[in-house]
Formats: structure tokens, C-alpha cells, sequence
């Protein structure tokens, strides 16, 4: 009698077939779809028992039902299915996935960044996380718009009724521009720096938000976070550091 010998892709198979059981289970733990999901693999357990004793009459009346539990499942528990996909998309193992398709907008504030770096043009814009921005917003004028390079970097162009004041992002959609951002009293910071740059650490301070700033004096591109500037930043590295930040809040939406 030979005894069965598994090899390392057999491992891997189950280990992985496992775990993704493991997941599974996980999602729908506590939700009306567990007993739905449960039964469901009864019936899945019992139409092999059926195979493997060749009993035809139930495997196929076992057949039947997969086929209407399955339809039936997948219409009844909608919402526990969107939710379980979420949660799924937000684990560590698929988020970069989605990472960018997520995030389409920061590609877009890369590029106005750059373009009015380039061009020696001021630029302030704050991007809203989980404290909300509405009162500084009102004090703005209302947009509205998805955000897109050209349209930032034609808010902040020299002479525009809009281009002193902040631009905020809420969801991936520009809603306000020419806000008024509180200033930082940090005695501490570089006596050199702006109006700007006080707003946008004056605002990272009383929130969570994150601030771009754009000199125009210098072209250097500057984050304000927590209440602390980083300071002479690429376009790129710009781009890097809001994703982390982004993605650390559990932020998914596009």
C-alpha cells in the first residue's frame, strides 16, 4: 500500500484554500447571510456524499437546490455581500489593487502642483479627512467640481477673483475654493514662510486635513500634517506621501 505524498504545491493549495475559507467566514461572521452561508455548504457536503455513494435521486435533486440557494442567496443579501467586498478590498493583500483607481485625484493635484511650481505660481489646498472642513468652506466660494489639474491651476493663476484664498477637496471633488484657513501661532516656525504656509499649518493643526502649499517665491512644494511642514518636496514624493496618508485613514473613496 503506498501512502500519499504531498508535494509543496499541494501544501500551498490547501494552505491558501484555507485561509480564503478562513476570510470568508470572517466577513459574514454576525451577519443574517452566516446561516444562509452555512446552510448552503451543507447542502454542497451532502450532493458529494451522493456522489461518492452513486445516489442519483438525491444528487440531482441536491443539484437543484445549489442552483436556487445560490440565486437565492446572492438576491436576498446584497448588502452583506457589498459589505464583505469592501472589507475584503481593504485588506493589505489587495489594497494595491485598487490603490490607484482609487485615488485617480491625487494624480491630478500632482499635476497642478507641478504645473504651477513650473510656472512660479502660489497655490494652497486642503484636502478633508475624517474632521470636517463645512465651516471653512462657507466662508468660500462654492464649486462643486471633480478635481482635475487644469481647473486648479486656472483657480490659482495671477489675477483670478479666487486665487488668494484655499482650495478644498472633500471625497475627491473640489467643493470650495478661495477659503479662508486660520494661521498657526507656532512661534517656532521659519520666520521666512508665507501667509500660505501659515495657513495650510494652521489648519493642520486644528484638523486632520492635509495641506499642500506652493510657493511662489521659491517653486518649492511644501505638506502641511499634524501641524508639522514638510518642506521641499517633488512633485512625486508629493504624490507618495498623500497616498500613504490617504490610505492609512481607510479613505476608499473615489
Amino acid at each position: 500500500m503506498t501512502f500519499l505524498k504531498p508535494g509543496i504545491p499541494d501544501i500551498l493549495d490547501v494552505l491558501v484554500a484555507s485561509y480564503i475559507i478562513y476570510r470568508i467566514l470572517l466577513l459574514f461572521r454576525g451577519t443574517r447571510a452566516a446561516q444562509m452561508l452555512f446552510g448552503l455548504l451543507l447542502l454542497v457536503l451532502t450532493g458529494i456524499v451522493a456522489q461518492w455513494f452513486h445516489l442519483n435521486a438525491l444528487r440531482t435533486m441536491v443539484s437543484g437546490l445549489e442552483a436556487v440557494w445560490i440565486v437565492g442567496f446572492i438576491v436576498v443579501f446584497q448588502p452583506e455581500l457589498r459589505r464583505a467586498l469592501a472589507e475584503l478590498g481593504r485588506t493589505r493583500l489587495f489594497r494595491f489593487l485598487v490603490e490607484e483607481a482609487g485615488y485617480e485625484y491625487l494624480k491630478e493635484i500632482e499635476d497642478a502642483v507641478r504645473k504651477l511650481s513650473t510656472s512660479k505660481l502660489g497655490g494652497l489646498i486642503a484636502i478633508e479627512r475624517e474632521v470636517s472642513l463645512k465651516g471653512f468652506m462657507e466662508a468660500g466660494t462654492k464649486v462643486e467640481a471633480r478635481v482635475s489639474s487644469e481647473l486648479l491651476a486656472t483657480i490659482f493663476s495671477p489675477y483670478t477673483p479666487l486665487h488668494d484664498g484655499a482650495v478644498i477637496i472633500r471625497n475627491s471633488a473640489i467643493v470650495a475654493a478661495g477659503c479662508i484657513l486660520p494661521l498657526t501661532q507656532n512661534p517656532l516656525l521659519d520666520k521666512n514662510l508665507g501667509t500660505r504656509h501659515r495657513a495650510a499649518v494652521g489648519l493642520s493643526e486644528e484638523t486632520d486635513a492635509l495641506v499642500i502649499v506652493v510657493s511662489e517665491e521659491t517653486r518649492s512644494i511644501s505638506l502641511a500634517v499634524d501641524g508639522h511642514l514638510e518642506r521641499n518636496l517633488s512633485p512625486g514624493e508629493l504624490r507618495e506621501r498623500l497616498v500613504h496618508l490617504v490610505t492609512r485613514q481607510g479613505d476608499l473613496t473615489p
